[in-house]
């Protein structure tokens, strides 16, 4: 059953962008939808779903709970594929759970999926938009290259692809790589060299963005359903942080992809060439990036390299005081 949601009063200046959501949720997915729910810089045109942080099933049942718990169920959900290009599904249940969402009482799912596939979703509503859309992927890349495969056509069509993926320095999956690349590095140096204008938001940037355990349960102040859930749900996710990093909290990494989509001047970028790393298995999924342009090619990808924490937590919390 849909709800309403007081939305922040609307800037004078451009409509809305539209956006499509591409993610595998997880507790930082589960944020950036909300996010991209509230926000009017933006308007969602649908959340496609990816095997990632958990296996589809859970990841697709996970963004309709979300949904419903947000009141929101008139956005359609879209199950795309189930698994990597090439390779066999790696899940990131040590961080986010069997579930992909564990830590909280989630709503049972007021919707299904639509029966459209994740490709053909973002497709015909690519389509059909009056304006180019953004696709703003925040789990492995694969439903993104699919898109790109069967539908050149449309790539005139695609405004630009903003991720959140990848990284300058240290991985989070491997010491090589992070998890949303190394998940399926062909469809990563697929869409890298795709041609359209891409935005990597990785982990050098998702860092900065870190909630303290005090801010998160601070969500549960806020008189609201939908502040106490992701309270719980960081909780349980400032676990993994605390005894990978020893953080007091933990980085809300996907949620930063709709903030720069924003266009608020949260995030700070620099042009660079990036490159995946498909062959040796040791650096799996690494994203190469030229930051002294020593190969001499030319940049590819607006690389995230700070942002603006206080700012960005803001949004966050005014995101979560908006739902029920």
């Amino acid at each position: 059953m849909s709800g309403s949601v007081t939305t922040p009063a609307a800037p004078k200046g451009p409509a809305p962008r539209p956006i499509i959501l591409d993610c595998d949720p997880g507790h930082d997915d589960a944020l950036a939808m909300l996010l991209a729910l509230v926000r009017p810089e933006v308007r969602l045109l649908a959340v496609t779903t990816v095997g990632g942080n958990a296996d589809l099933r859970r990841t697709t049942r996970n963004a309709l709970a979300v949904l419903t718990l947000a009141g929101r169920t008139d956005v359609p959900v879209a199950m795309g594929a189930p698994g990597p290009l090439v390779r066999p599904l790696r899940v990131a249940d040590w961080v986010h759970g069997e579930s992909g969402l564990d830590g909280a009482d989630l709503p049972e799912p007021a919707a299904a999926p639509v029966s459209e596939g994740a490709v053909a979703l973002m497709a015909r509503l690519i389509g059909e938009s009056p304006t180019p859309v953004t696709l703003v992927p925040t789990g492995p890349l694969t439903n993104v290259a699919l898109l790109l495969r069967a539908h050149p056509e449309l790539r005139p069509r695609i405004a630009r692809i903003c991720l959140m993926g990848g990284s300058m320095g240290e991985g989070n999956a491997t010491a090589s790589a992070e998890f949303n690349i190394w998940v399926d590095p062909e469809a990563a140096a697929e869409v890298f060299d795709c041609g359209l204008p891409v935005a990597m938001m990785g982990l050098d940037v998702t860092h900065q963005a870190r909630v303290t355990v005090a801010e998160s349960d601070a969500w549960a102040t806020l008189g609201t359903r939908t502040g106490r859930v992701f309270a719980d749900l960081f909780r349980f996710f400032a676990r993994f942080h605390r005894d990978r990093y020893g953080w007091d909290g933990s980085p809300i990494h996907d949620a930063v992809a709709v903030a720069h989509v924003l266009d608020l001047g949260l995030v700070c970028t620099e042009p660079y060439r990036v490159d995946v790393e498909t062959t040796s298995e040791l650096t799996r999924g690494r994203t190469v990036v030229d930051i002294r342009g020593l190969l001499g090619r030319p940049p590819n990808v607006d690389v995230g390299v700070s942002i603006d924490r206080e700012r960005f937590l803001g949004l966050v919390r005014d995101a979560l005081a908006a739902f029920p």
